[in-house]
């Protein structure tokens, strides 16, 4: 309950906040490529129930049916002002929406798409007990995941192999550590890793 008033008050203060920003970062997407300026895509959140994931879209229209994941820091489905939301995370800023309809928190597990979900092991599901967030340790740790992968000759299977299973490790790790004390740390150390 706690964490949930935590959600709601930071949500709605962000997003209040950052509005006159929202709107010129949204202009800036309308006019640079043809599109609209907000990309959903549907990930796994809590109890394995899907729900839709809002972002500010940084790449061509109909890129995501060339693949899902981002590879390398010049993937050419991603648009010129894509390359500069996505360094500073500011694509990621819509989830506020999905924390204030409850369907995310400020922090926990990354939601995966379900073609990787479908993959996780009986112990890896144990992420999907609680919800997901905006960021979370695996986030800080693989801030730079495109660019590892943009070095892989098969990037799906390393992230399948490597990426994934690490990042799930960390996720499990923010399970037993989690808490408001926990979140703010994640929260601050966020923001100095944009910074």
């Amino acid at each position: 309950m706690i964490k949930r008033t935590f959600d709601i008050f930071f949500s709605l203060i962000g997003l209040l906040l950052l509005l006159p920003f929202l709107i010129v970062i949204s202009v800036i997407i309308a006019l640079d490529s043809p599109g609209g300026v907000f990309y959903k895509q549907i990930r796994v959140g809590k109890d394995n129930e899907d729900f839709y994931l809002f972002k500010f879209r940084s790449m061509s229209t109909g890129a995501d049916k060339k693949g899902l994941l981002t590879v390398g820091g010049r993937d050419s489905r991603i648009t010129r002002i894509g390359y500069f939301i996505r360094k500073y995370k500011i694509d990621e800023l819509p989830q506020l929406l999905n924390v204030l309809l409850g369907d995310m928190s400020l922090v926990g597990p990354r939601p995966e798409v379900r073609k990787y979900v479908d993959l996780y092991n009986e112990k890896q599901k144990q992420v999907l007990s609680v919800k997901p967030g905006i960021t979370d340790y695996a986030s800080i740790e693989y801030s730079s995941e495109n660019e590892i992968l943009g070095k892989a000759e098969n990037p799906e299977q390393v992230y399948i192999d490597e990426i994934m299973p690490a990042k799930l490790k960390l996720n499990m790790k923010y399970i037993a550590e989690q808490g408001i004390i926990t979140d703010l740390k994640i929260i601050f150390r966020t923001i100095g890793k944009i910074l």
